[in-house]
Parts: structure tokens; C-alpha cells; sequence
């Protein structure tokens, strides 16, 4: 309903013009006063004080108000003769996007007929016709629809591996066909998220949702801006294959793992620039496989690990800063895994571990710099965790940096 709506917006938009009197009433007013303009500038350029007049009027007088007369009509006849060019040239304009989008339509349902086959050749030849149709779209409108149903078909049930059992051989061989259509739709988002805006084939600023999708496949966002979007990977399962967001930039929009998991494969935001929008890990689950932040700058913008789970794998925030952004982890339990925050540097901004429960997880703050911004350990439950206090106890302890009173060595 939304995107038959915003099309039909478009379509007027573009088909909207003023009635043909109104438009050379107004031309021939501009034209008028432009003309009135330049001879009173040429007159004042020119200083003349008085304009001779006689009663006589003779034969080149009379031959110059002739040539005169004709100028006035052949400009006005070359006004009107513009105005309807232009009107034809825009209603051209307006049937040339109608007809790209009706082919548009009919490419696109044939590509989804592809898709939804029950072979799954036919479904990958789907898949890259409904991409191209993405990349030739007159309108992002139509691009996004395209988007929109790729993510669809992710978001299907997916059917688990039956395995090597050789009394199923076929379901065994359906299942590597069926992955290999799903990896290729990762892999080409990927491709396409990566592409600056504004260049061909670019799905930059267009929405990504990738909601309860199980990622097995490899996905590259290396170097991708997200901004002005929203990218959902809400309840996501990230299980192995390669999701890489090195060196991204979130710099506007929102985007979500609620619920994620990410149980194997590395996942590496390694580099990645937390600028603007919002990111939010809330209730996401690290259990197995390396989810990195290392070298990761949080300068803007909201991340939020509120009641995130820590429970295996490895999660760094090696040499991370934290510059400017508001990063919570309130909520978050620590109870197994590695958590490393080495050499991170907390140096504006604030960060948050209020109701934080460190109870089992390994976590290290070795040799972090505690320099400006607030931290705040306040409310956690657990032992402090490893290089924290060498770090922050000075003395003095900076005033940016509330520990509970539990940690703090006895005084004299």
C-alpha cells in the first residue's frame, strides 16, 4: 500500500503543470518586465536627460515601428512556441517513466515468478534478475521493492541440513542447492551495500531487513555507510560463513540487532565509525564465534548492549574510543566468553554498565585511559574486572568515573 502510494505520488509530481494561459500570462509578464528593465538600465546607463519628439512622422520612422511591431510578434510566437515545447517535453518525460515503470512491473513479476519456483536454478536466475532490476529501477521506490523481496525470501522457514545419511540423498542435495540460491542473495546484498551512494548500482540509503534471517553464508559491508536508513537484523542467527563490517560507518538511521545471536563465524566491526543514528544490540547474544570492535570509534550517536548476553566466545573492544557517543551496557550479564576492553580509550562521551553482571566472563581493562567522558560502574554486581582499577585508581580517581565503593582500596 506504501509503495503504491509513493508512486502514484511521483506520477502526479511529475505530471503536474499549469494551464497553458496561465503559463503565457506569466511568460509575457517575465518578458515585460524583463525588457522594462534593461531599457530603464540602458537609460540610466546612458544618462539621458530628454527625448526629442516631432509631429512629423516620416517614411523610416514609420518602417522602423513596422520592424518593430513584427519583433514583438515573432518573439511572442517564439514564447508561446517554448512553453509548449517544454509542457511537451515534460508530459514526453512523464510517459517515458511510465512506460520504464510498467516494463519495470512485468520484468518484476516475471522475476518473482522465477523465484518462487520450485526448482532452484530457475530461483537463482530469480534472484540476480530481481538485482538487476534493482540496479535499472527509474525510482527507488521501485529499488526498494525489489530489496524488499529478497529479504523476503531469506526470511522464509529455513529447512536444516538433513545430513549425509545416504537414505536421503536428495533432500541432502536440495538443501546445498536451496543454500546456495540464499548465500548468492547475501553475497549480492553485500556487493550493492558496499557501492557509494549515488553511483550505479548502489543500494546505499535504501532499507535493509534482514529480520530472524539465519546468516550461514558470507555477507561483506566492509567500508558501507549506513545513514539515513534502517537496517534490521532483529533475531537474526549469525551461525558461521563471514559477516564483515570493517572500517562501516553509522552515521544516521537505525539499525538493529535485537535478539541477534551470533553463535559462530567472526563477525568484525574492526575500524568501524559510530557516528550518528542509533545501533542497538538490545538482549543480543554472544555465544560462540569473535565479534569485534577493535580499533572501533564510538564519536556519535547511540549503541546500545542493553541486557545483551555474554556468554561464550569473544567480543573485543581492543583499542576502541570512546570520543562522544552514549554506549550502554546496562543490564548486560558478563557470564562467560572473553570480554576485552584493552587499551580502549574513554575519552568523552558516556558509557554506561549500570545493573551490569560480571559473574563469570574474562574481561580485561588492561591499560585503558581513562582520560575525560563519564564511565559508569555504579550499579554492577560481580568483582571489579581485570586492569580496571590499576587503570582508573590513581590516585586521584578521575571524577569521571564512578566505581562502586566495594572496589575501591581501604584507606589508610
Amino acid at each position: 500500500m506504501t509503495t503504491s502510494r509513493k508512486s502514484r505520488s511521483l506520477n502526479e509530481r511529475e505530471l503536474r503543470l499549469w494551464r497553458v494561459g496561465r503559463v503565457l500570462a506569466l511568460t509575457f509578464a517575465t518578458a515585460v518586465l524583463a525588457a522594462g528593465g534593461v531599457f530603464y538600465g540602458l537609460v540610466v546607463l546612458l544618462d539621458f536627460q530628454t527625448i526629442d519628439t516631432t509631429a512629423k512622422l516620416d517614411a523610416k520612422t514609420l518602417f522602423d515601428l513596422v520592424k518593430l511591431s513584427f519583433g514583438v510578434v515573432a518573439g511572442a510566437g517564439a514564447l508561446v512556441a517554448l512553453v509548449v515545447a517544454y509542457r511537451r517535453q515534460r508530459v514526453d518525460e512523464a510517459g517515458a517513466h511510465r512506460e520504464a515503470t510498467r516494463l519495470h512491473t512485468e520484468r518484476f513479476t516475471q522475476a518473482v515468478e522465477q523465484l518462487g519456483s520450485d526448482s532452484p536454478a530457475v530461483q537463482l536466475g530469480g534472484v540476480h534478475a530481481l538485482a538487476g532490476l534493482a540496479d535499472d529501477a527509474p525510482d527507488d521506490t521501485l529499488r526498494q521493492t525489489c530489496i524488499d523481496v529478497l529479504c523476503a525470501y531469506l526470511q522464509l522457514p529455513f529447512t536444516p541440513d538433513p545430513g549425509d545419511d545416504p537414505a536421503h540423498p536428495e533432500e541432502h542435495h536440495r538443501y546445498l542447492a536451496l543454500r546456495k540460491v540464499r548465500h548468492t542473495i547475501l553475497r549480492l546484498i553485500g556487493d550493492h551495500y558496499r557501492r557509494p551512494q549515488g553511483t550505479h548500482r548502489s543500494w546505499q540509503g535504501c532499507d535493509l531487513d534482514l529480520s530472524d534471517v539465519t546468516i550461514d553464508g558470507t555477507i561483506d559491508f566492509t567500508g558501507a555507510t549506513f545513514s539515513g536508513c534502517e537496517v534490521s537484523f532483529s533475531g537474526a542467527t549469525f551461525s558461521g560463513g563471514g559477516v564483515s563490517f570493517r572500517g562501516a560507518t553509522f552515521s544516521g538511521g537505525i539499525v538493529s540487532f535485537i535478539d541477534a545471536t551470533f553463535s559462530g563465524g567472526p563477525v568484525p566491526f574492526h575500524g568501524a565509525t559510530f557516528s550518528g543514528g542509533r545501533v542497538i544490540f538490545l538482549r543480543a547474544t554472544f555465544v560462540g564465534g569473535e565479534v569485534s570492535f577493535s580499533g572501533a570509534t564510538f564519536s556519535g550517536g547511540g549503541v546500545s548492549f542493553d541486557h545483551a548476553t555474554f556468554s561464550g566466545g569473544g567480543v573485543s573492544f581492543r583499542g576502541a574510543t570512546f570520543s562522544g557517543a552514549i554506549v550502554s551496557f546496562d543490564h548486560a550479564a558478563f557470564s562467560g566468553g572473553t570480554v576485552s576492553f584493552r587499551s580502549a580509550a574513554f575519552a568523552d562521551g558516556f558509557v554506561s554498565f549500570g545493573s551490569a553482571a560480571f559473574a563469570g566472563a574474562i574481561m580485561s581493562f588492561d591499560h585503558a585511559n581513562f582520560s575525560d567522558g563519564q564511565v559508569d560502574f555504579g550499579a554492577t554486581t560481580g568483582p571489579a574486572p581485570a586492569g580496571l582499577l590499576a587503570a582508573v585508581v590513581g590516585p586521584p580517581i578521575p571524577a569521571e568515573v564512578f566505581l562502586r565503593a566495594d572496589w575501591l582500596p581501604a584507606g589508610p
